[in-house]
């Protein structure tokens, strides 16, 4: 089985900056993509921004220019570097892993349990 484990939410203030982790960790032999999604109360959970397994990102557009993803292979490690926050930014942050199944490798996507980001003054 896989686990993903995240970490470095918290209360900011408007300007203000966090980092996101999130390891991946279990029966794991190569990871197509990591990414970060988002939800706020009552609306629709969104893409943030996905990192691939040679490095090329994509990003929403209300976060380009703001928001940083990067990716650490040896350790399955993803980040997501977020600047210059809003309060729109608000939101519960899930890490997402998309993994090969063996022995098809169709790939099966995986989720963290969740941090919560609150940007507010």
């Amino acid at each position: 089985q896989v686990q993903l484990v995240e970490s470095g939410g918290g209360l900011v203030r408007p300007g203000g900056s966090l980092r996101l982790s999130c390891a991946a960790s279990g029966s794991i032999f190569s990871i197509n993509a990591m990414g970060w999604y988002r939800q706020a109360p009552g609306k629709q959970r969104e893409l943030v921004a996905v990192i691939a397994s040679g490095g090329s990102t994509n990003y929403a557009d209300s976060v380009k220019g703001r928001f940083t993803i990067s990716r650490d292979n040896v350790k399955d490690t993803v980040y997501l570097q977020m600047n210059s926050l809003k309060p729109e930014d608000t939101a519960v942050y899930y890490c997402n892993a998309r993994i090969p199944t063996y022995p098809t490798y169709l790939p099966s996507d995986y989720w963290g349990q969740g941090t919560q980001v609150t940007v507010s003054s």
